[in-house]
């Protein structure tokens, strides 16, 4: 992806680096909602990345079909309602009134048929819809229509889930666009439009409030889904990556709001009158090790198992959240903990004695002869970087050949797509987090994909998996559902798709004169400033 083309404002850009920081007159700067993001936006698209940061920006640019709520229950978003008739092998959703785009257009039932197409191209739920769906069709402006060859319960859930990728509705020239390749137009029906002209790469992401859009009428405001009121009339993302900076500049009211703040300040903050820490995503963040199954070493599956002997959970969430044991759980498994397809088949390999020289003798066993491994850590983003820090001293002490490559996120986001060997630009293992909604069960959950060249970053071919994963889509209840997951969190420990680090719980700092932050997501509506 070339990030020229995608965030070319021309002399806009240039224009708005040498703005001064707050370019708002002071009259209206309780109109402007400042906040620091986890990273600097590298990519815009969200069909051809996972990258949450990417995720929150296309809540403001973009709408749904669909939302989700805080009970995990999709409810009517951009549809009006909708009809299931055939015993559920026909559904039919009508478009809600005054649903229009940022370019003035309105938007049209074969805008969201492309939209659809090209996000389940990508998304693993969305897959699955496609082998079950006879056609999907815009009869009218108004109507949508799914014809399956048998009933997909799930629809409602795949098209509001805000697990990434989200089903985001774009005009359908855009949605044309090859999955992926980035669209070059950032043009939505959301709340926000997007503000090319004062995009500053590394620096600063804005949004203007899209006074065309139209809310709905009912529902509750809950997650993503209900009413999208809108009180402020621009919002600011200033890029922070020191976090001494970004601390100083939400004190001072220079910032309003930062989405995550380290362990270690997370004390002092707290100490301010003038702040509020909260928890608000419940399901946590859960922490793995993601490999290229496509080149040595980690194309071997011995290889891979071997490290699991090495993982100490404890380790990992202590470097990214500290001591306080409530902010962080260890002896985690494949799926969510208190979710009810977490488990404990298999558990040992992560929770028995850590045995460095045992895991020296099985990796060479499985053939492992000094191949370099390729580690790319993202330096601009805390939580990240102290997994990769604790990544490559447990790789190094099991005595492989690690090569370090410290660069910021935007950068593994695009190298980490590479199926490059690591001698031609390619990766071997990189870090990252996924929300506990995203890892709740085999539907949703992108990394625990075995179906090789179509499969998330790494690309394994796991069919054992996939098996499975299939089998859990037909199981007739949740104590059948229960079982399989077992039985996939037992054969994702032979495969080993990714090393499982944990899980952590990160508090949100705002300034207390914001009120309606939601729950969730970094939504940016319903908030508004007292």
């Amino acid at each position: 992806m070339d990030r020229r083309d995608l965030f070319r404002g021309a002399a806009g850009i240039a224009a708005a680096g040498a703005l001064p920081r707050f370019a708002i007159a002071q009259g209206s700067a309780a109109r402007v909602l400042k906040f620091i993001p986890q990273s600097d936006l590298a990519v815009a698209d969200p069909i051809v990345t996972t990258a949450y940061v990417t995720r929150n920006h296309s809540y403001l640019v973009w709408d749904t079909l669909y939302g989700f709520d805080e009970d995990y229950k999709p409810q009517p978003q951009m549809v009006q309602g909708h009809v299931v008739e055939d015993g559920g092998r026909r559904v039919t959703m009508t478009l809600r009134d005054g649903l229009k785009f940022h370019d003035g257009e309105p938007v049209r039932a074969r805008d969201c048929v492309a939209s659809i197409r090209r996000w389940a191209a990508r998304d693993a739920l969305g897959q699955v819809m496609m082998t079950v769906l006879d056609e999907l069709s815009a009869p009218d402006d108004k109507t949508i229509a799914f014809r399956f060859k048998r009933p997909f319960p799930l629809l409602f859930d795949a098209l509001g889930k805000p697990a990434t990728p989200v089903c985001f509705m774009m005009p359908e020239r855009l949605a044309k666009t090859d999955p992926a390749v980035a669209v070059k137009e950032i043009i939505g029906s959301g709340p926000f439009r997007w503000n090319a002209k004062e995009r500053v790469p590394g620096a600063r992401v804005v949004y203007d409030r899209f006074e065309d859009y139209v809310p709905r009428a009912d529902g509750k405001v809950s997650w993503t889904a209900g009413p999208k009121r809108v009180h402020f009339d621009r919002i600011e993302w200033n890029v922070m990556p020191d976090a001494a900076t970004a601390a100083n500049a939400l004190q001072s009211g220079e910032a309003d709001w930062w989405e995550q703040p380290p362990g270690d300040l997370q004390i002092m903050l707290r100490r301010n009158r003038d702040l509020s820490l909260e928890i608000q995503d419940p399901t946590g963040l859960m922490g793995m090790a993601r490999f290229n199954h496509l080149h040595p070493p980690f194309n071997n599956p011995a290889i891979r198992r071997a490290l699991l002997g090495a993982v100490n959970q404890a380790d990992y969430m202590t470097a990214v959240i500290g001591t306080d044991k409530s902010l962080w759980r260890d002896g985690v498994g494949i799926f969510t903990p208190d979710t009810p397809l977490a488990n404990d088949a298999g558990m040992e390999v992560l929770t028995g004695p850590r045995d460095y020289e045992k895991v020296k003798r099985d990796l060479a066993a499985a053939g492992y002869n000094g191949e370099k491994v390729v580690l790319i850590a993202a330096s601009d983003f805390p939580s990240l970087n102290a997994l990769a820090q604790v990544g490559n001293d447990m790789l190094q002490k099991a005595g492989m050949n690690v090569e370090y490559i410290s660069t910021d996120w935007g950068t593994v986001v695009q190298r980490r797509a590479s199926k490059e060997p690591v001698e031609k630009g390619g990766w071997s293992v990189f870090f990252t987090f996924w929300a506990g909604i995203d890892m709740m069960n085999p539907g949703v959950q992108q990394a625990l994909r075995g179906n090789g060249q179509a499969a998330w970053f790494g690309w394994p071919t796991a069919p054992k998996l996939e098996e499975l994963r299939n089998a859990w889509f037909e199981a007739p209840d949740l104590a059948a559902q229960k079982e399989i997951a077992r039985k996939i969190q037992l054969q994702a420990f032979e495969d080993v798709p990714y090393l499982p680090a944990g899980q952590y719980f990160q508090a949100w700092a705002y300034r207390r004169n914001l009120s309606g932050v939601l729950k969730g997501l970094p939504m940016f509506w319903n908030v508004q400033r007292s």
